[in-house]
């Protein structure tokens, strides 16, 4: 199994941080006894750093109105590390496919062979207009097959190519990127499922229970057997551990309390718009709710759902001793899951409780190898 942490570019605290899927981080945003951390090179150089000194693998950065810009945050934060991986989130469409594969190669080159690739496809139109692209979601999704099409031909171009959306003649970057950066890519629409069968090598889940996440991988596995491939898959989830389950669930309490109902209401007002199936998804999963306790929200064992009363996207998170925690991530695992895309408030400090707690737990059961991992192939 392979883990990895999160960059939080919207900014951090040890409260909940709103934001994403067409909410604006002042949503949870933290009242005057948690300290906003703005999002500052230094401030997540000392995530950066303390994810790859506790063995993690990459850091995710995400993309979005509200966030710094992935590419430029992380370039800057490849001067500051040696081992660490940046799973960079950007979105086709507003760039194009060859500039693209233009700067992933560059990247590379300048990182020593970092970069993976988060393809967001995108499912917020009034997000998609700020920056110029008007297609409905299906469109998106049939635009993403191209660009990734006309991605991985100039990696290895020249290439040529005829679509709905793009045409490009001798399609290429001046040398092939090396290793080419694998592709991770999310979404339970109709119509994503075909472009990740199609195109890349990680499919991520947002973190449901573990019923529902297995029956989206064999969804998934069925698509890409039809088109002669395999695919790995990974997992997108907050995680609250601590030395014993009280204490766990004591620390998703205090973070519950620091949400204001009215903050639920207009939150979930704003997300149940959303043309994300996946987002839909997460909001079924806290259904009903405006107060009351922690383990309210406890979805299935350990697994709660109340990161995604004031966040879009990813709003379930692993609660738990190390032991407790350990356990669901193996439950996952029966499942298929190999990668685990992980965070938590405020993500310097919860870095280190996973790191130290949870990570050596792992490695005494034999299910993921010693601080550091081995690197990704091509």
């Amino acid at each position: 199994m392979r883990f990895h942490w999160f960059l939080p570019t919207t900014g951090d605290s040890r409260a909940i941080v709103g934001g994403g899927h067409g909410l604006h981080r002042a949503h949870g945003h933290p009242s005057a006894s948690a300290v906003y951390r703005p999002p500052s090179v230094d401030y997540l150089g000392q995530i950066a750093r303390a994810a790859e000194q506790l063995g993690f693998e990459a850091v995710l950065t995400p993309t979005g109105t509200f966030c710094e810009d992935a590419w430029l945050v992380t370039a800057a934060l490849t001067q500051v590390t040696t081992r660490l991986k940046f799973l960079v989130a950007f979105r086709p469409g507003l760039l194009t496919p060859t500039l693209a594969a233009q700067m992933a190669a560059t990247y590379q080159r300048i990182s020593g062979g970092r970069l993976l690739l988060n393809i967001v496809t995108g499912g917020e139109a009034a997000e998609q207009k700020r920056f110029g692209d008007h297609l409905s979601k299906d469109e998106r999704y049939a635009r993403t097959d191209e660009f990734l099409s006309i991605v991985r031909g100039a990696w290895d171009g020249p290439f040529d190519f005829t679509g709905r959306y793009y045409q490009v003649e001798g399609a290429m970057v001046a040398e092939r990127p090396d290793p080419v950066p694998e592709l991770y890519f999310g979404g339970s629409s109709a119509a994503a499922g075909p472009v990740a069968a199609r195109h890349v090598n990680v499919y991520l889940t947002w973190g449901e229970p573990p019923a529902q996440v297995a029956a989206k991988l064999d969804w998934i596995r069925e698509l890409a057997a039809a088109q002669g491939r395999t695919l790995r898959f990974g997992i997108r989830l907050h995680v609250i551990t601590r030395d014993t389950s009280d204490e766990a669930w004591a620390e998703a309490g205090r973070l519950l309390d620091r949400i204001a109902p009215e903050d639920i209401d207009s939150a979930r007002s704003i997300l149940a718009r959303s043309e994300s199936v996946g987002q839909q998804r997460m909001l079924a999963l806290h259904e009903g709710f405006r107060s009351g306790r922690a383990r309210d929200l406890e979805i299935h064992p350990n697994l709660w759902a109340g990161v995604g009363l004031v966040r879009g996207g990813a709003g379930t998170a692993l609660v738990g001793s190390h032991s407790e925690v350990a356990d669901l991530i193996e439950e996952y695992a029966s499942l298929g899951i190999e990668e685990f895309v992980l965070s938590g408030y405020p993500h310097l400090e919860e870095a280190y409780w996973f790191g130290e707690g949870v990570l050596p737990e792992l490695r005494r059961r034999g299910l993921t190898g010693a601080a550091p991992p081995v690197r990704l192939s091509a």
